[in-house]
């Protein structure tokens, strides 16, 4: 039994380590490093463009939740992820470097994996499971909209930039973490009333770098530029990722009226990512913007915020379930083009997908991940024909199947839901061996 797996991102790794496990063999193509997209500068799979951090690991969020059924699964990543893991509070974030090459290093050690270099223009003969990802080649695109018959979707996000710790001005900045939840593991920028309107003003009337088809206000919500953010109201910003709540500046003993958190990016601990400051600003304007806020007035960026285009189908339309082609059961679809929005979602696709796969190839019963969990829900969500105007979504509690009971409390419900889903999760792997 053999398997092509068309683009080594999350996504991919993930599918081609669950064909793996199940006895498949696979032909993993991936295009780097003989060519790059616009934001991939690293050699080694599953590179981590956007963020290092895979969200909260809290199981009344639902990515916590995510990522504990893959946990429970046998997931590549989220066990490449717990090796390469560095402080980030109640989130798990990873060093990007580490995190790829144990990825990368698995792949490549095992023998039923073929690993083939170089951009894939057309389908390749038998099964395949495409995980190109929204940065997509022109011309691979081009073969998808021949496959689908359908053309793609597009929409823009945007990744923050990352400044040098040695730059930081610790003299204004403090560690902490929101609500003494980690070992203070965030740095925090605080910012006066005064300071934060100085900081607004100068944003919302930055130059921006041009993106074609931006004007279209396509944009994924999660991703969304902190300076079209900004441009929604003065308040904003201090409501969203510049929210104070849960801190309080050691020095005043008091909550600023904003914070800016940056969160470790390396294991070494010596870069930064400001969180939720995607921008398309042009580099000399982070550079003057950004050091307006106290703490970053010479901060050094080891990599600017950038804007980029991502591709997605309209999967209710094109995909079942398993993410496979409702026309052809043997090609199949993984990843964040499927519409899944999100590192941990972007995995769960590739590991329904993989699995899928494997047990059509094998004859046996698909793998039933019903929607009381999280990695049923998206594949339900992604695969809902009665969803006429369909756009990438993160997992959450919503596209679950609610509770038959009354629970108090939205943390309580959330918990409840998570424990449901769980025991399900555990039920199944304990039927299918894979614990």
């Amino acid at each position: 039994m053999k398997v092509n797996v068309i683009g080594a991102g999350l996504a991919g790794s993930e599918a081609a380590w669950q064909l793996l496990k199940r006895g498949c063999e696979v032909t993993l193509y991936e295009m780097k490093p003989e060519k790059y997209s616009p934001a991939h500068h690293m050699q080694g799979f599953a590179e981590l463009v956007c963020s290092n951090s895979l969200r909260s690991d809290r199981l009344e969020n639902a990515v916590g939740l995510l990522k504990e059924e893959m946990r429970r699964v046998g997931s590549l990543i989220m066990d490449s992820a717990e090796k390469a893991r560095v402080p980030a509070g109640g989130a798990m974030a990873v060093d990007r470097e580490t995190f790829s090459a144990g990825v990368t290093d698995a792949l490549r050690a095992h023998p039923g994996c073929t690993i083939v270099t170089g951009e894939v223009t057309q389908l390749p003969e038998g099964p395949t499971i495409i995980a190109t990802g929204p940065l997509t080649s022109d011309a691979f695109a081009e073969e998808i909209v021949r496959i689908t018959g359908k053309e793609g979707l597009s929409f823009f996000d945007a990744a923050a930039p990352i400044v040098t710790l040695e730059s930081i001005n610790m003299e204004r900045a403090f560690r902490a973490s929101r609500y003494g939840r980690g070992e203070d593991d965030y740095i925090n920028c605080p910012m006066t009333e005064e300071e934060y309107n100085a900081f607004y003003d100068a944003l919302i009337t930055a130059e921006t770098a041009p993106v074609h088809g931006f004007e279209n206000n396509r944009v994924f919500e999660g991703c969304m530029p902190v300076e079209v953010m900004a441009a929604r109201g003065r308040q904003t910003l201090a409501f969203g990722p510049l929210k104070p709540v849960g801190l309080a500046d050691p020095r005043t003993g008091k909550m600023p009226y904003a914070v800016l958190q940056l969160r470790q990016d390396d294991a070494a601990g010596t870069l930064y990512n400001l969180v939720g400051f995607q921008t398309r600003l042009k580099f000399p304007e982070q550079r003057r913007v950004f050091g307006m806020i106290p703490g970053l007035e010479h901060a050094e960026f080891a990599r600017y915020g950038v804007m980029h285009r991502n591709t997605f189908l309209d999967s209710p339309r094109l995909l079942d379930r398993y993410y496979a082609d409702r026309r052809d059961p043997l090609v199949a679809f993984a990843g964040q083009m499927t519409g899944v929005e999100g590192y941990v979602e972007s995995t769960a696709s590739g590991f329904l997908a993989g699995c899928s796969m494997a047990a059509k190839l094998k004859g046996e019963p698909l793998p039933d991940f019903p929607r009381e969990t999280a990695i049923g829900a998206l594949a339900a969500y992604i695969s809902d024909e009665s969803v006429t105007v369909f756009q990438p979504m993160n997992v959450n509690f919503g596209i679950l199947t609610p509770l038959d009971r009354r629970v108090k409390g939205k943390a309580n419900k959330n918990l409840a839901i998570a424990q449901r889903s769980l025991a399900i999760i555990d039920q199944m792997t304990g039927q299918e061996g894979t614990e």
